[in-house]
């Protein structure tokens, strides 16, 4: 699900977006497991014979669905809709399925670009980007799969625009001024008086 091209600006081209890091899945899809695996070990244990067998039946129909929706479900659907997009001119997050939620920020103000990985992250190549702004609060993201070459491709993004904006307003560093040489009397053939 790439980011609508209808939502950018005229000039404005997308030049990398990914999603958070597969880690974040580690976590749920290992409840998965467990759920799935737990609940069909206690529904084959159980007898439905009494009435404590049937309410028995659905308490783990119903633990199992909530902690499946909560625990599995809410963060894949936080993942898959999840966006890091990178354009020419701006930086934009976007979050959520039905509730959204985002953040941009312009490439004009961005002060400092700085990542941390920890040693989990080191192993699976995952860390935390802060893109310090001039006028707001950092941008913190979190989760960001090769966090070092994003973190390079930021500040070419920011050089980049910076010389963009520049050669735009016609600021380029003053050249020195032309001068015209100084005029020469014209030169006249020998022998002509």
């Amino acid at each position: 699900m790439g980011y609508p091209q209808k939502l950018l600006s005229d000039d404005e081209t997308i030049e990398f977006e990914i999603r958070p890091h597969w880690r974040a899945m580690i976590v749920p899809g290992i409840l998965l497991l467990a759920v799935v695996f737990g609940s069909v070990f206690l529904l084959t244990k159980l007898s439905d014979d009494n009435a404590f067998g049937w309410a028995a039946t659905w308490a783990i129909w119903v633990v199992g669905l909530f902690v499946l929706a909560v625990f599995v479900i809410r963060p894949f659907l936080y993942w898959l809709t999840t966006q890091y997009v990178f354009t020419n001119t701006r930086i934009i997050i976007r979050s959520g399925l039905v509730a959204r939620k985002g953040r941009d920020m312009p490439l004009s103000k961005v002060n400092n670009v700085s990542f941390e990985v920890s040693v989990f992250g080191r192993i699976l190549n995952y860390g935390t980007l802060t893109i310090d702004s001039a006028s707001d609060a950092a941008l913190i993201v979190d989760d960001v799969p090769n966090v070092e070459h994003i973190q390079r491709e930021v500040n070419r993004l920011h050089e980049d625009d910076d010389e963009r904006r520049r050669g735009a307003t016609g600021t380029r560093p003053p050249t020195q001024p032309q001068v015209p040489p100084p005029a020469q009397p014209p030169v006249q053939p020998p022998g002509q008086a």
